[in-house]
C-alpha cells in the first residue's frame, strides 16, 4: 500500500530512528510502513503527522501539494505512573484501530495511543481497555467516535458486543451470535448481515462492556 511517509521524513531529513522514536514506536515499524508491507491506518497517520510537521492526509498517496502545518496537534495525554512503575488504577488504555475496509474491518495498533478514566464496569479489571469504533457497520449500535469499554475477562453472550482481533491486526466490532467448534458467527448492523470467521484466523475475542460518546 503505497503513501507519502518516507517522501516526508526524508523531506524533513529524519533517520528511520528519529521518527521512530518520535513516534514512540521502533524504526522497523517505520520501515514497515513506508514498504507498505503494514497498513497507514488513520491512527498511524495522526501519530506520524505530528513530527513531520504535516497535515495526516499529506501522508495519502494521492494527496495534493501537501503544505506544512504551523503546530504540531497535542500529543495523548501521558498517564499517571505508580511508584516504582505501572500505569495509575483509575487509568485504561485506549487502543487505535482505523480505517474500514473489507467487511467494514479496521486494523489495530500496536500500543496506546490514549489514555481514559476506568469506568465502574470495569473497576478492579486487569488488562481491560478501550476501543474508539471507527466506520459505520454497527450503527444504530454503535457510532463513529464512540469509546468502547472492553472486559477482556468477560464471556461474551449472544447479542454481546464483541471486539474481534485477528492474527493478522484485522480487528471487527460486531455483535456476538455463536461459537462452533471451527468458526465464530458474528452479526453486523450496517449492512445488516451475519459473518463467519474460521477459529484459526482469530487471536482473541473480548467483551464489550460499556460505551461513551464522543
Amino acid at each position: 500500500m503505497e503513501n507519502r511517509l518516507r517522501y516526508w521524513r526524508t523531506h524533513r531529513g529524519l533517520t528511520l530512528e528519529q521518527l521512530a522514536e518520535a513516534a514512540e514506536t521502533s524504526h522497523q515499524q517505520i520501515m514497515r510502513l513506508e514498504r507498505g508491507e503494514r497498513r497507514l491506518t488513520l491512527d498511524w497517520m495522526i501519530r506520524l503527522a505530528a513530527p513531520l510537521g504535516v497535515e495526516p492526509r499529506d501522508l495519502l498517496p494521492d494527496a495534493a501539494t501537501p503544505r506544512p502545518i504551523s503546530s504540531a496537534p497535542k500529543p495523548a495525554r501521558a498517564p499517571r505512573a505508580l511508584a516504582g512503575g505501572g500505569l495509575a488504577p483509575d487509568l485504561i488504555p485506549v487502543r487505535g484501530a482505523a480505517r474500514g475496509g473489507l467487511e467494514q474491518e479496521m486494523f489495530l495498533e500496536d500500543g496506546p495511543i490514549d489514555y481514559a478514566a476506568r469506568p465502574p464496569c470495569l473497576a478492579q479489571v486487569r488488562d481491560a481497555y478501550a476501543l474508539y469504533v471507527v466506520g459505520d457497520s454497527m450503527v444504530p449500535r454503535f457510532r463513529p467516535g464512540m469509546l468502547l469499554f472492553v472486559n477482556p475477562h468477560r464471556p461474551a453472550r449472544r447479542e454481546s458486543a464483541v471486539v474481534v482481533i485477528k492474527h493478522d491486526s484485522v480487528v471487527l466490532i460486531k455483535e456476538y451470535v455463536e461459537l462452533k467448534e471451527d468458526r465464530l458467527i458474528l452479526h453486523q448492523h450496517n449492512p445488516d448481515c451475519f459473518l463467519e470467521i474460521s477459529r484459526n484466523d482469530i487471536a482473541s475475542f473480548h467483551c464489550v462492556v460499556g460505551s461513551e460518546e464522543p
